[in-house]
């Protein structure tokens, strides 16, 4: 089962520095994506992946397809790429960059603060998540663009 909440309570009881981005963050700010899973940009700066790591523990997390079960360690953490995670409430996909190269000290200019079952998260903007996925060429993230550039068009009436 998907429970996006539990989830991201457990980032931010683990004080992980993170921002939402993907469909979630769409939704979060109203448009009518449907997703099953939770994309974050985290810092790599320290003691950041440690805290990330203390959380991914706590969710149960494990490298998603793997056949060994592997769960993440703080090796994985501290690289740019892709971490795609299952937990035990619902897939978590943990960025070390999104785009070519961007961290998410350079997207924090561009995040909004959304207050999420009493805890304070940071949320990709509209405008700059529909920047992000205008360079995705999968037919998902094509449909997901069409909807959020209608959400952002209807917010700005």
């Amino acid at each position: 089962m998907f429970e996006f909440r539990k989830i991201l309570k457990t980032l931010v009881e683990q004080d992980v520095d993170f921002i939402l981005v993907g469909g979630l963050a769409g939704v979060l700010q109203g448009a009518p994506v449907n997703t099953k899973d939770v994309n974050i940009l985290y810092s790599l700066a320290p003691p950041n992946p440690e805290r990330l790591l203390g959380a991914l523990v706590k969710l149960g997390a494990k490298f998603r397809g793997d056949p060994r079960n592997l769960a993440p360690n703080l090796s994985h953490l501290n690289s740019k790429g892709h971490k795609l995670l299952a937990t035990s409430f619902g897939d978590l996909d943990c960025l070390g960059t999104i785009e070519d190269a961007t961290t998410y000290e350079d997207i924090l200019p561009d995040v909004d603060e959304m207050i999420l079952d009493d805890a304070t998260i940071l949320v990709i903007s509209l405008p700059r998540l529909i920047e992000v996925k205008k360079k995705l060429t999968r037919p998902k993230d094509q449909v997901a663009l069409v909807q959020l550039e209608a959400t952002l068009d209807e917010r700005s009436r």
